[in-house]
This record gives C-alpha cells, structure tokens and sequence, in this order.
C-alpha cells in the first residue's frame, strides 16, 4: 500500500475505519484533502480529533471534497444552511435520537449523499458512539449463490417510515430539538440496486438498510420481508463494525456508499450536539460482475 505523505493514520478496526492526525482542515493544503480522500476509499470512514471548526469553516471544508448534498427533511442553519445541528437535551429523556438505527444516508434519494461528515461540539460523558458497518465485508462474506441472486435485484428506498405524514417524528414528540420537517413528499419512492458499485473503488457493497430500504422491486412488503430481515442483521456482524468514539471538536467522515451507520443512543440525561454536512452524490450503480468464494 502506498504510504501517505501528509498525513499520519492509525486503523481503528479489522473492518476498517482510520484515525488521521497531522492535518489542520481548516488550512489543509490540496494534496492533504487528496490523501484524506484516499483515505476514506481504502478505510471507508476516517476520524480527525482535535480540528475546532465553526459552521462556517465546516462548510467550506465540506465544499473541497465536492457540492453540498441535499437535506430534504432536517433545515440547516439561515446563515450556514448547509450545516445541520443534530441535538439532544439532557431533558429527552426515554426519546428517539437523530440516526438512532442501521441505516445509509438518505438513500431514498435518486442520489443519495456520497460523504457525510459530522463534526462534535457537546458530548454527554460517556456514550454517544456511532458505529459503521463494512457493506463491502458484509456482501463479499455472502455465499456465491446469494451474491448472484442480489446482484440481479433492486429494492425499493422510501423516507415514509421516519417522515411520513403518519411516522413517529410526526407527532412532535420526537427530535424536538432539532429543525425536522415530515410529510406527504416522503413517500416518494426510488429504485437502486441491492448490490452497489462504487464508482471509484469498483468494489461491490450491500445496499439495502432498515431504515429506508421498504421492498424489493416487483414484490410486495411481506413477500420481501424474510429476505431483508436477514440482510439487515446479517450486515451489521460484529466483525463488519467499526466504532468512534468521540471528543469534542472531532470530524468524522464516512462513505455511504460503502458503509451503514447508527448513532447509539446511550446518553440519557446529558446533552449531545453535533453539527451535519454531506457531499452530493450518484445514481447508485449496479455491481457489474460478481465472483470469488466466501468465507
């Protein structure tokens, strides 16, 4: 493997995940975002302590690594709209937290959000860890058999559950504290491959999630149901996990093309802010081909 020049990195788990120190993001030079992204290609999700960034410089270190991804149900700031504060008080006690199930970003877009990143601002003690998933591990550890069969499927992604007119944040009593907004436009659905290809590793991932994915297509909910519920638990294995834990004014990116996450929600009683960007990103493609032997 090619060593990095600017930037020093040390591998969180067997399933991936890095911690980079040695780079200030709020002056980085090109070729140190170049090899942060390099990065996130080989480790999927990358971790920087230590980088005090206010809305504004998170914003335009978000900008480097592409356009602003769309934020169809959750309202930025007025002057940095772009930036999300995701937040829970002390005071929701026994409530649902912001990203608090397995899940990719946003994948009921035709172009779900190819990065995101998520930078810590108050953190409760203890708890509040996010955890990530190797879809990559999780699909290549699947049978041949089972590799063939979804590769040739596609699912169905709708945000109805979470945001629908009829869904649990509909009520209010849920995710006060941020700007979250439900309605009939969340019943919009899209079709995407259950097998993904990353546009730039070529690698296939898994790509269905508990919290969007709804269906396979051409099958009814209950049809797909067994077969789901088994791709959700199986591609959150423990082997699969990679775990960060986090101190203030770190950044944590990660690739939704490749990886699920879930915000653990462990902290009752304390406060938790953190503050959200993404990078817009593609039409998931297909996995083109699919072979090897699994483990």
């Amino acid at each position: 493997m090619k060593p990095f020049r600017t930037i020093e990195l040390r591998q969180l788990s067997g399933a991936g995940g890095a911690e980079i120190t040695g780079v200030n993001l709020a002056d980085a030079t090109d070729e140190a975002i170049e090899e942060v992204r390099r990065a996130l290609r080989e480790y999927l999700v990358v971790t920087l302590p230590d980088q005090p960034l206010d809305d504004a410089a998170l914003a335009r270190f978000t900008s480097r690594l592409g356009p602003f991804g769309l934020e169809p149900f959750v309202e930025g700031d007025e002057s940095h709209p772009n930036v999300i504060a995701v937040v829970k008080e002390a005071d929701e006690v026994k409530r649902l937290n912001f990203g608090g199930n397995w899940h990719s970003d946003w994948s009921f877009l035709e172009t779900p959000p190819s990065f995101t990143l998520l930078h810590a601002r108050e953190l409760p003690p203890v708890g509040g860890d996010t955890l990530f998933a190797n879809q990559y591990l999780a699909f290549e550890s699947l049978s041949l058999g089972m590799r063939e069969l979804l590769a040739g499927m596609q699912a169905c992604h709708s945000a109805r559950r979470p945001y629908g007119p009829q869904s649990h944040l509909a009520d209010g009593k849920h995710l006060r504290s941020m700007k979250i907004k439900t309605g009939p436009e969340a019943l919009a659905e899209f079709l995407h491959p259950v097998v993904r290809r990353h546009p730039d590793t070529g690698r296939s991932a898994l790509y269905v999630n508990r919290g969007y994915t709804i269906r396979f297509a051409n099958m009814t909910e209950a049809e797909s149901a067994g077969l789901l519920g088994f791709l959700y638990e199986h591609s959150a294995r423990p082997e699969f996990v990679i775990r960060v834990v986090w101190r203030p004014n770190t950044l944590t990116i990660w690739d939704n093309r490749a990886v699920q996450h879930f915000a653990v929600n462990d902290y009752d009683g304390y406060r938790r802010e953190m503050h959200r960007t993404s990078v817009l990103g593609e039409k998931p493609l297909p996995a083109s081909r699919v072979g090897g032997a699994a483990g």
